[in-house]
């Protein structure tokens, strides 16, 4: 696995190797010491999956809060995504900054989205599929989401008129967002 740093420290990019030949090809989508070796282990406990219909449907902005916040490593196994992750962490120096990658069932690509981030994505192609290992289980009483067009956080999704749930139609704002991430220093 080729483990890549972004912007945001302790967002990465994972590109796992393909092994291919007149079949098709191999991967391996999930390695525990290989991820360890790049600073995440961690004991996944969900994985998710989702179907989208249609192109520029998007989810998100979404996070989970202690005591069940989630870690996240991210892909794409059918159609196209723009994944995105943006650093929700009180006194961060990154605070409201974002990184956005192409995830796609060709590249492989996966996005490693730690705790303290909010997480989203758009669909570029229609019929996508999106799979996702969680570090801890889902806890509706810890749900929140912060708006995905916010104008202090600026993401360019590629469109402006998205489809979307009704509960991301009317997320707050960054500014009016509760607080529930503090940043550690330097990591």
């Amino acid at each position: 696995m080729q483990v890549d740093l972004t912007d945001l420290p302790g967002v990465m990019i994972v590109t796992p190797r393909r092994f291919g030949d007149a079949r098709g090809w191999f991967m391996e989508t999930y390695h525990a010491d290989r991820l360890a070796e790049a600073g995440v282990a961690l004991d996944w406990v969900q994985d998710n999956h989702s179907f989208s219909a249609a192109k520029g449907t998007l989810r998100g902005l979404h996070y989970q809060s202690p005591p069940r916040a989630q870690d996240k490593l991210v892909r794409c196994s059918r159609g196209a995504i723009l994944d995105v992750a943006v650093d929700f962490r009180t006194g961060s120096p990154t605070f409201g900054k974002w990184v956005g990658v192409e995830l796609t069932a060709e590249n492989a690509r996966q996005l490693f989205v730690p705790k303290g981030f909010l997480h989203g994505f758009v669909t570029l192609a229609n019929d996508t599929e999106v799979q996702y290992k969680c570090s801890d289980i889902y806890a509706p009483d810890c749900d929140g989401a912060v708006r995905w067009d916010d104008p202090d956080i600026g993401i360019d999704w590629g469109t402006a008129a998205p489809v979307l749930s009704d509960k991301d139609a009317i997320a707050p704002l960054l500014r009016d967002a509760p607080r529930p991430f503090a940043w550690e220093g330097a990591q």
